[in-house]
């Protein structure tokens, strides 16, 4: 599915043949390849374009998993369209995609109750920017959507702990923090109480992660909020700036805190099962979810 940014046809009909070559049916949405919705030339189409592709694969019987294939900005810009009796009643499907993706996480999450996997776009650089997917990426991707009896592991390369060096285990919410802050006051308000926040963004400079966390502690999203694991911070100035500001607005807040895990914009994107239970271990530098059931 489009739900967001325009995609390349070529990084589509790559993500498409990688998909299809190990055993999964795969259906584009109909409208997957329109462009300047509205007039404007960042969006993959119309509005209720967009929202009636995602509608028809989630609510078609025959459906497993949808799969977002580009990242951008417009998904929240469908959820008012989406009808949400219809889905519930549809059954559970697995959402995959990030970064934009974040929108539409939120609200199958609180408005389906069901869990969705924050993890790499099917038509992004990561999967179908070459002649073959990353391969951490790529591997991660398909145990996390088939979730076999292995537990899934991220491991950070360098971590960095602050505040409490305790293990906690609770559930996975968040997301890239610019659409968390962009969904305050909304129907589909994040709330970090009694769970893990995973955080990551791209492309916001040091103050502007600043104003966002501050936002987030304002609004009351990260009260009683039991660990936090962040992920790349691609693009977002000197690593000793970005993590200075983690450290002042999230570091305070007395629970563990680990930082440089493999997920979210950076050259390996390793998944996330939103909703699922997990174990936050800074002292191994781990964020480990069991296996499934």
């Amino acid at each position: 599915m489009a739900t967001s940014g325009v995609l390349d046809p070529g990084r589509l009909h790559r993500g498409v043949c990688w998909l299809s070559s190990l055993g999964f049916d795969v259906v584009v949405g109909r409208h997957a390849l329109d462009r300047a919705g509205h007039g404007l030339a960042f969006l993959a189409g119309d509005d209720a374009d967009r929202a009636g592709d995602l509608q028809d694969a989630w609510c078609d019987p025959g459906t497993s998993a949808v799969l977002i294939a580009r990242g951008g900005t417009g998904a929240s810009r469908l959820l008012d369209l989406l009808d949400w009796d219809a889905m519930t009643a549809a059954g559970p499907r697995l959402l995959v995609g990030s970064s934009d993706v974040t929108a539409l996480h939120l609200a199958v999450g609180r408005r389906l109750g069901v869990c969705s996997l924050f993890g790499p776009v099917a038509a992004g650089e990561l999967l179908a920017g070459g002649d073959e997917p990353e391969s951490r990426t790529a591997s991660h991707l398909l145990q996390a959507m088939s979730r076999p009896e292995r537990e899934l592991v991220l491991t950070a390369g360098e971590p960095v702990t602050l505040g409490p060096v305790r293990a906690v285990e609770a559930p996975l919410v968040g997301g890239t923090l610019s659409l968390l802050g962009a969904a305050i006051g909304t129907a589909d308000e994040p709330s970090a109480e009694g769970a893990i926040l995973v955080l990551e963004d791209v492309g916001e400079a040091p103050y502007r992660l600043d104003r966002a966390l501050t936002h987030m502690r304002r609004a009351g999203v990260l009260d009683g909020v039991l660990g936090i694991a962040c992920g790349d911070w691609s693009e977002c100035g000197r690593p000793a700036d970005v993590q200075a500001v983690l450290a002042d607005r999230l570091g305070t807040l007395g629970v563990p805190l680990l930082l440089g895990l493999p997920f979210g914009h950076g050259p390996v994107q390793l998944s996330l099962p939103l909703g699922a239970s997990a174990v936050l271990d800074p002292a191994a530098g781990a964020l480990v979810v069991p296996p499934a059931g």
